[in-house]
C-alpha cells in the first residue's frame, strides 16, 4: 500500500521556523517527483515546492523563495520542507503529494498524504 504522511505542522510566531516531514511506505520516493502544497480556508490548493526525482533539483513558488528549503533523504525514504521566517500568510494544511514531474497543478500528482496544519500567529 503506499502511503505518504506528513509531519511537524505546529503553531509557529511570526518570524520562526518549522520543518515539515513527508514519510513514505510502499514505494521508494527517490523514483518520484515530491511536492509539497498548501491550502489556506477559502483558497485554491497552491503549489509550493518540489523536488525532482532523478536530480533533486528543487522548485519554489516565488512566495517562499529564499525562506523554505526543500530536500530528501534517500536512506529515510522521507522528504522535507524546512520553513524559515514563516508569515501569518504561510498558515494553511501542507500536504505532500508524490508524481512522474513537477508542477504546480495538484492534478499532475498521484499519490497524496493527509496534511499537517502550520498556523503562523502572534
Amino acid at each position: 500500500q503506499l502511503q505518504l504522511v506528513e509531519n511537524g505542522g505546529g503553531l509557529v510566531q511570526p518570524g520562526g521556523s518549522l520543518r515539515l516531514s513527508c514519510a513514505a511506505s510502499g514505494f521508494a520516493l527517490d523514483y518520484y517527483h515530491i511536492g509539497w502544497f498548501r491550502q489556506a480556508p477559502g483558497k485554491e490548493r497552491e503549489g509550493v515546492s518540489c523536488i525532482s526525482s532523478a536530480d533533486a533539483k528543487p522548485y519554489y513558488a516565488d512566495s517562499v523563495e529564499g525562506r523554505f528549503t526543500i530536500s530528501r533523504d534517500s536512506a529515510k525514504n522521507t522528504v522535507y520542507l524546512q520553513m524559515n521566517s514563516l508569515k501569518p500568510e504561510d498558515t494553511a494544511v501542507y500536504y505532500c503529494a508524490a508524481g512522474h514531474r513537477c508542477s504546480s497543478y495538484y492534478s499532475t500528482y498521484d499519490y497524496w498524504g493527509q496534511g499537517t496544519q502550520v498556523t503562523v500567529s502572534s
